[in-house]
């Protein structure tokens, strides 16, 4: 497949077919754990300004994904390798929800569609999380709001002790989802 590299993290397949498989994830792989935010993926579509946006994504457990929300737009997860937990937030930080997704086989549901606009995260319980995500374009930075209540991603410090806090909360929450 050919690639053409927008940036560390950013590939975009030009073929006309886009093809998928081991040597790609571990391509991606390679590239999100030397790739600053641990995170990397290969766009199926060509440009922003497609109507739709579908990626395959790897991310580190290592990465750190500032809870966030986007207008006017669905998301879906379809989980390719791996473990992940979603939390989802309301507009003051606490859980509302928490999706538990893993690969076939693992026992969790392996696809979630978000259709509003709500605060989520990514607790990956696995080394690396492999997805497929669909969304609608065209993607506009302005279009994604970062939640005031977690630290910016450049405070790393601050991030990792945020999301372990989260994990507890997680804990408590499937806790008690399930009692």
């Amino acid at each position: 497949m050919n690639l053409r590299k927008v940036n560390d993290e950013v590939f975009i397949a030009e073929n006309a077919i886009v093809r998928c498989g081991d040597a790609e994830i571990a391509f991606l792989k390679r590239q999100a754990q030397a790739s600053p935010r641990k995170r990397a993926r290969i766009c199926a579509h060509k440009t922003n300004d497609d109507a739709l946006h579908e990626m395959v994504i790897v991310i580190s457990a290592a990465s750190y994904i500032h809870p966030h929300r986007h207008l006017d737009k669905s998301e879906s997860f379809h989980i390719i390798e791996g473990k992940v937990d979603v939390a989802v937030f309301d507009h003051a930080g606490a859980i509302v929800d928490v999706i538990e997704l893993g690969a076939p086989g693992s026992g969790r549901c392996f696809y979630y569609r978000l259709s509003e606009s709500a605060f989520h995260t990514l607790l990956i319980r696995t080394d690396f999380l492999v997805v497929h995500e669909v969304t609608n374009g065209p993607f506009a930075r302005d279009g994604t709001i970062l939640a005031p209540f977690a630290p910016p991603e450049d405070q790393a410090d601050a991030a990792r002790a945020y999301m372990q806090r989260v994990s507890g909360e997680v804990a408590q929450y499937l806790r008690g989802s399930k009692a």
